[in-house]
């Protein structure tokens, strides 16, 4: 006698529901969106399930989003709440290091990235070795004369014409286009090209530790998180040349208090450094000697 009995349903949501929504993809999508897009919906939808998230909790996400579309629009597209959301979530830090970790085969590994941040400008000015960054002299500024060689991971040896891109925060934690009262475009930005032995040489400012904006949806996540808004003493470089593979990074001073809860991830040991006094140069009081190793463009590294 045949039996109209089924199995026992393991859960209470339909079984079949996101494999439905996945199989609507039409034929024009590309292989790339489709590994990416369904890879997105499985998890959007796992995590549903797995919260049990409320229709309350679903709206309230959804104004969360158009708040975020909200400042940006309003600040006419210079204020990126979608980007900064991205760093105190940890994600900008995992996307890069998935697309730049390299571990070498030997002992010496190419400098770590670190994020790229909202505040590179791709018009900062070239300017001479030797020469300072500080268009603007701070009050509380404290000059660093910053240096060293940029090196070829395999050879060791210097890379000629290699280009290094610093911009940093003023002494109050402010970049040149938060504080248009008090710098000038520039302000705490420029490149510098190394000479024939890889140096690089110039005057910048000791770093200074400052808060994320507190007025707008990423501090409210912060908030609900119950975290601090605040990024360690840092500054930003850039360096480059056609040959190799970019390091895009951020050194901190090994003394300052946010290097174990950086709200944006970013902090890896071998960008903590140390600051030295310096004597006998009447532009500066201290100085920060910094390498940087680059990977040719070809280089792979250890597979795992």
């Amino acid at each position: 006698m045949a039996s109209n009995a089924t199995s026992a349903p393991t859960s209470r949501f339909d079984p079949t529901f996101t494999q439905h929504v996945l199989e609507t993809m039409g034929p024009k999508t590309t292989e790339r969106n489709r590994v990416v897009l369904s890879a997105l919906i499985r998890h959007i939808h796992d995590f549903a399930r797995d919260v049990e998230l409320t229709v309350d909790e679903w709206m309230a996400g959804v104004k969360y989003i158009n708040e975020v579309g909200r400042v940006y629009s309003e600040s006419k597209q210079t204020r990126n709440e979608t980007h900064r959301l991205c760093d105190i979530l940890g994600l900008e830090t995992l996307v890069d290091e998935i697309a730049h970790k390299i571990i070498s085969e030997t002992d010496v590994d190419p400098t770590s990235s670190a994020i790229l941040g909202p505040f590179w400008s791709p018009n900062a000015p070239f300017r001479e070795n030797g020469g300072t960054i500080i268009q603007n002299p701070a009050p509380n500024g404290r000059v660093v004369l910053m240096h060293g060689v940029i090196s070829d991971l395999v050879t060791g040896k210097p890379i000629p014409g290699a280009v290094f891109d610093i911009w940093q925060a003023s002494a109050n934690g402010k970049y040149d286009f938060q504080d248009p009262d008090n710098q000038t475009p520039n302000n705490l930005r420029g490149k510098f090209r190394a000479d024939e032995n890889g140096k690089y040489w110039f005057y910048c400012y000791y770093p200074t530790a400052y808060s994320l904006p507190t007025d707008g949806p990423s501090y409210v996540l912060l908030q609900m998180m119950d975290r601090h808004p605040m990024r360690p003493a840092h500054i930003h470089i850039m360096v480059t040349n056609p040959e190799y593979k970019g390091c895009t990074t951020q050194l901190y001073p090994k003394d300052d208090p946010w290097l174990s809860s950086d709200t944006v991830f970013a902090v890896k040991d071998d960008l903590v450094v140390d600051f030295t006094p310096l004597e006998g140069d009447p532009k500066a009081k201290l100085e920060l000697n910094y390498n940087v190793i680059l990977a040719p463009k070809d280089y792979k590294g250890k597979t795992f």
